[in-house]
């Protein structure tokens, strides 16, 4: 077992080495992805989350860094042994070697928390751009081709064109320090997934918004890691929320968040997400998280009162009840914005109607503001079982996804690369 500290051998590419990107473009400037793993983990559901943020995506990462969080079962440390020889063969298998990341596994002695591996794992993180992963979620292909140029520029800025999202929102390639998208829950079989989860995309609403809930899905960001590092990384002892009070940090340093509209990750929820959920436990830590922002000046005292009663009675209701009310809050969060989709779309084409003199550019403007949404914004759950130390682990696996990767992830990348060609 390696020390606390030290680094595994990995796969390192020339063009790695030499800082360039080695996506799909020329275009995509390099990035880093960084994911953690612990004892609690199940290997089959690690193998997925790598092949998704790596083989199959569009824009290939530059950099895979995984962190060992403490001992792991026998499984996943296998993996993790022949992590560099399986994904090479998996890239070679879709005539992809050129596009292999270079790969990074630092090995932790012992678990001291998602906050205080993702420290370090950030600190051998290459390039400043750096995306999050989680071990058991699934990035859809367009994750990092979507997301990654609305990082890309010095300082956050940018003098390219702004792209548009699927609603016609002028999305600002460049212009931001942290990027989210919405999430799509499943459990079990990813081709079935749930609901979408979404957030306001940017400006005065998702400031608003983060005084009430968490502004931005932490499985789907992607970030400077200069502006994190800034603030001090992330909050180390607090509980299950380092990733919201990150997120304050950031926004009371001025840093500029964005959602992406379209959902860019699949979110496992497992049998017990809603029962981790609440509990006097994670009260008590979401009554310190509440306290923390006061004290910062981050909520005002009616925002403080506000805050606490509603975490009262969400974390502290029988989990059925905690179930269908967060099913039926998304339900309708979705629907409405949907409506004002609707509404919108039709107040813009009245204005082209009225206003033939005025230029697409201006309309454009005024009609992307509305993105109403909303998460359980204290979907910690995750965070709680991953915290609480002693979790243990060992799948024994599930299918043969261990010896080949799978024909579908094969036929989509080559329907992607046929559609690059034409």
């Amino acid at each position: 077992m390696l020390g606390d500290g030290q680094v595994s051998a990995g796969v390192t590419g020339d063009a790695a080495a030499d800082g360039e990107s080695t996506g799909e473009t020329p275009m995509t400037p390099p990035f880093s992805v960084l994911m953690a793993v612990y004892a609690g983990d199940e290997r089959d559901y690690l193998r997925r989350a790598v092949l998704s943020n790596t083989l199959e995506q569009t824009c290939v990462p530059t950099q895979l860094v995984i962190v060992r969080d403490g001992p792991v079962p026998a499984s996943i440390q296998a993996f993790l042994d022949g992590l560099d020889v399986w994904l090479g063969k998996a890239f070679a298998q879709v005539g992809r070697h050129d596009s292999l990341p270079e790969i990074t596994v630092l090995e932790l002695a012992r678990n001291s928390g998602l906050a205080h591996a993702l420290n370090q794992g950030l600190r051998r993180c290459r390039y400043d751009l750096v995306a999050r992963a989680d071990s058991d979620d699934i990035s859809l292909p367009a994750r990092f081709a979507t997301i990654i140029p609305l990082l890309d520029g010095p300082h956050g800025e940018s003098h390219r064109a702004p792209q548009h999202d699927s609603r016609g929102e002028r999305e600002h390639v460049g212009h931001y320090d942290i990027v989210g998208s919405a999430i799509r829950e499943f459990s079990g079989d990813e081709r079935h997934p749930g609901q979408a989860r979404t957030l306001p995309a940017g400006g005065k609403k998702l400031l608003d918004f983060a005084r009430v809930q968490s502004p931005l899905h932490h499985p789907s960001v992607a970030f400077r890691k200069s502006a994190v590092q800034r603030v001090g990384g992330y909050p180390e002892h607090s509980g299950r929320f380092e990733d919201y009070l990150l997120w304050e940090r950031l926004i009371l340093a001025g840093a500029r968040l964005h959602n992406v509209a379209e959902p860019l990750v699949l979110y496992r929820v497992d049998a017990g997400a809603y029962q981790r959920r609440g509990g006097w436990a994670m009260f008590r830590d979401e009554l310190a998280l509440q306290r923390r922002f006061r004290a910062d000046g981050f909520t005002s005292a009616a925002q403080f009162v506000r805050n606490v009663a509603i975490r009262a009675l969400y974390r502290l209701m029988p989990t059925g009840l905690r179930k269908l009310g967060y099913r039926a809050l998304i339900a309708l969060r979705n629907a409405g914005r949907k409506l004002g989709d609707v509404s919108g779309s039709g107040r813009r084409k009245a204005q082209r109607n009225r206003g033939s003199g005025r230029s697409n550019e201006r309309s454009s403007e005024r009609s992307s503001g509305s993105n109403d949404g909303c998460n359980d914004g204290l979907s910690n759950g995750r965070n709680s079982r991953r915290n609480d130390r002693g979790s243990s682990s060992d799948s024994s696996g599930h299918g043969n996804s261990e010896h080949s990767i799978s024909k579908r992830s094969i036929s989509e990348m080559n329907e992607s690369k046929n559609r690059s060609a034409r």
